[in-house]
């Protein structure tokens, strides 16, 4: 997939658990994962939104476009 998400890099960063960043957000650990993991398919604005004020940064620090052909 060309998406790449980077919450565990933002994750690290911060020393945050994913449990403690899924209850700031207000999702379940399980849907953290699911996203960390690259299995989502998609990804509300509302929830990128909680996501960026959480980690205190932008959208472009949580998804990354990969061209695939040059990967």
């Amino acid at each position: 997939m060309p998406i790449v998400v980077r919450i565990d890099v933002e994750l690290a960063k911060r020393k945050m658990s994913v449990g403690e960043f899924a209850e700031l957000v207000g999702l379940t650990p399980a849907n953290v994962a699911v996203l960390k993991n690259g299995r989502a398919k998609a990804v509300r604005f509302s929830t990128l939104e909680a996501m960026c004020r959480v980690l205190g940064c932008q959208p472009g620090d949580l998804l990354e476009w990969v061209d695939e052909e040059t990967a």
